[in-house]
C-alpha cells in the first residue's frame, strides 16, 4: 500500500450528496480483482455519454461535457470535495480501488458511509471528516477560483489552504500510523514475520504429529 505524508494538488468539487458506490464505479467493472486499471472508468456513467464495458478502449468514447470531472480547469485532481454520506450503498471495494487508480489521495467530506471510509484506509486513500459550514466554504472558493490547491499533512492532522490558513482534522491514530507506513493488513501481519516464524518452528518441535498427518 503507497504511504500517506502530505499531499498536494488541485480540488475536484463533486457538488452532489449520496454518492453511492455504483456511482463511483458501476457494477459491470467489478468481474476485475486487479485492483488497477480502474481510473478510466471512474464515475462512468457520468463521465461519458455512452455505456462503458470492462476491458473497452476508452480513448474515444465521447465525454459529458458537463460533468465537473471533464472541465480542463479540474484535470490531475489530487484531492476530493464531497458532500454527505459519501460512498454509501454496496460495499464494494472497486471504488477506493477506482479513486485511487485516478489519482485522488485524499476526500474531504461532512461524512462517509462506514464501509466506504473503512475501505480507503486499507487501500491508501485518506478520507477527512469536516464540519459542514468548512465543506460549504471550500466549495465556494475552489468553485471561485480556477485551479485552487489544498495541501494534506497527515503527520500534522491539517489541511492548508492556498493562503496559509490551516484546517485542523481528527484520524484515528492506528489508521493514521498505517497510512504514514504504507501498512495494509497483510503489510501489518508482516511486521510479525519474525514471531510468526518463532511460534511455526516451536509448534513444529512440539507437535510433530500435527505435520506428518497434514502433509
Amino acid at each position: 500500500m503507497k504511504k500517506f505524508t502530505q499531499e498536494a494538488g488541485v480540488v475536484l468539487p463533486l457538488n452532489r450528496a449520496n454518492v453511492d458506490t455504483d456511482f463511483i464505479i458501476p457494477k459491470q467493472f467489478l468481474k476485475s480483482i486487479k485492483r488497477t486499471g480502474f481510473g478510466v472508468n471512474l464515475f462512468d456513467e457520468h463521465r461519458y455519454l455512452d455505456k462503458g464495458e470492462p476491458d473497452a478502449d476508452n480513448s474515444g468514447r465521447p465525454l459529458n461535457p458537463d460533468f465537473v470531472m471533464n472541465q480542463p480547469r479540474y484535470a490531475g485532481a489530487r484531492v476530493l470535495l464531497a458532500r454527505d454520506n459519501f460512498g454509501c450503498g454496496s460495499s464494494r471495494e472497486h471504488a477506493p480501488w477506482a479513486l485511487d487508480d485516478y489519482g485522488f489521495r485524499a476526500i474531504l467530506a461532512p461524512s462517509f458511509a462506514d464501509i466506504f471510509f473503512n475501505n480507503c484506509f486499507k487501500n491508501g486513500l485518506l478520507p477527512i471528516v469536516l464540519d459542514k459550514a468548512v465543506i460549504d466554504a471550500l466549495f465556494n472558493e475552489v468553485e471561485a477560483t480556477p485551479g485552487y490547491e489544498l495541501s494534506v499533512d497527515l503527520a500534522a492532522q491539517e489541511v492548508r489552504k492556498p493562503n496559509g490558513e490551516t484546517i485542523a482534522f481528527e484520524v484515528d491514530q492506528f489508521r493514521k500510523h498505517c497510512l504514514l507506513h504504507g501498512l495494509d493488513d497483510i503489510g501489518l501481519t508482516l511486521e510479525d514475520s519474525a514471531a510468526i516464524s518463532a511460534f511455526e518452528t516451536t509448534w513444529r518441535e512440539k507437535s510433530p504429529w500435527y505435520f506428518t498427518l497434514s502433509n
